[in-house]
């Protein structure tokens, strides 16, 4: 009886080991965290082209749909809609945060065609002038 109370004990360590070791690295949870500390970070599953990917940078997430295509050699993502999940969040973030993030995405996917939904749409077309 004894020698079954420890197995049982040790299984239930392993477990709470396991369930702790799932939880930290969870990419979900990443993405949670950097959007409290308004940091960038990028959710998202390569090799599923049907999955929407997730990203927050400054405190403002934002959601993106991949659209494969054909490119010179072979199938691709080449075009990206990206929106922001809460428009009124928008508020600070400036023409180069969007270029950022442009770039960022650009690093996984080089020859995806990025396009905004409203309102950043919008802004991203009248282009400031830097001079």
């Amino acid at each position: 009886m004894q020698l079954i109370f420890r197995l049982f004990l040790f299984a239930a360590i392993i477990f709470i080991l396991y369930r702790m070791v799932k939880y930290l690295v969870n990419p979900k949870r990443k993405l949670e965290i950097a959007h409290d500390q308004k940091r960038f970070y990028l959710l998202d599953d390569p090799e599923n082209v049907r999955k929407n990917f997730l990203l927050t940078y400054k405190g403002v997430m934002f959601e993106g749909e991949k659209y494969l295509g054909t490119t010179e050699y072979a199938f691709e993502v080449v075009s990206i809609f990206i929106w922001a999940k809460n428009t009124a969040a928008l508020k600070g973030l400036s023409y180069e945060d969007f270029i950022f993030i442009e770039d960022q995405i650009h690093e996984t996917y080089p020859g995806a065609k990025i396009s905004w939904k409203s309102p950043v749409k919008e802004f991203m077309e009248k282009k400031p002038d830097f001079e």
